[in-house]
């Protein structure tokens, strides 16, 4: 989860929301990497854990036997591109309660109704990626009142 906590920071430079994810193989070798994009690319769909498995699947078809890491509950759109694309795990940091769709609002990752779940580990480095999300909010706040002013 560090490892995605560093991902997460680079968001920073483009004053993206900063989410970080990693994709582990079985030897606990990072084989993909993904920050948010969504400012830099101007695209919404920029997700740092819809990149990591746009990597991740040009090494294997299917990621049944990967681990994603991520430092924020992944939303709608994350939690259907990780069970498209078989994902075997996914650690998360901190809850995100206004669009996580893996505990939080949704539990897509083991609706039974779909075709595969994923084991979930929550809360790990949950107050270091929490803490990352709140300052950047907190600074984005700030510079809104002052333009505003």
């Amino acid at each position: 989860m560090s490892f995605a906590i560093i991902q997460a920071k680079k968001s920073l430079i483009f004053e993206d929301v900063p989410v970080g994810a990693v994709i582990v193989d079985d030897n606990g070798y990072i084989i993909a990497k993904g920050y948010n994009q969504i400012q830099k690319k101007q695209n919404p769909l920029m997700h740092a854990e819809l990149i990591a498995i746009q990597k991740a699947l040009k090494k294997s078809k299917y990621l049944n036997n990967f681990t994603l890491y991520v430092t924020l509950e992944p939303c709608p759109m994350c939690a259907g591109a990780i069970i498209l694309s078989r994902i075997g795990k996914v650690v998360y940091g901190a809850s995100d309660p206004k669009a996580g769709a893996v505990d939080s609002l949704f539990n897509l990752l083991n609706d039974k109704r779909l075709n595969h779940r994923c084991k979930v580990i929550s809360g790990i480095l949950a107050e270091e990626s929490s803490n990352l999300l709140k300052s950047f909010f907190h600074k984005l706040r700030l510079s809104k009142k002052r333009n505003e002013s």
